[in-house]
């Protein structure tokens, strides 16, 4: 499986981007997919899950009510629509598929990564 980001940018506090994750492969139904983010000097942060059953999608505490996940069997994409942004938000944005086990907010459970997409929120 491959995974690609795209949709980050430079963006004013307040304002919205939208990231889309494309996959190839034909399990993408069957995995759990998720996205997180690492900013510069800091440990890469879970930011959302969604299960493979299409269960409602799980977020970091401190993200709820600003970041809406979704995905799209599909079209084997995977999206995070980012609103009322801020400075602290600016990092680089991974999308992770197909997790081992069942601790979802780990990175290290995850066996594929895309590259990532940096979104820079300006103040």
């Amino acid at each position: 499986v491959q995974l690609q980001a795209s949709g980050g940018g430079l963006v004013q506090a307040g304002g919205s981007l939208r990231l889309s994750c494309a996959a190839s492969g034909h399990a993408f139904r069957s995995y759990t997919v998720a996205w997180f983010r690492q900013a510069p000097g800091k440990e890469r942060e879970f930011v959302a899950h969604i299960r493979w059953g299409g269960s409602a999608p799980v977020y970091a505490d401190s993200l709820k009510g600003r970041f809406i996940a979704s995905r799209d069997n599909a079209k084997k994409s995977m999206y995070l629509q980012m609103n009322s942004l801020k400075p602290e938000d600016t990092a680089l944005y991974f999308c992770a598929a197909q997790a081992v086990g069942t601790q979802y907010d780990r990175a290290s459970a995850y066996s594929y990564w895309g590259p990532g997409t940096q979104v820079t929120v300006s103040s």
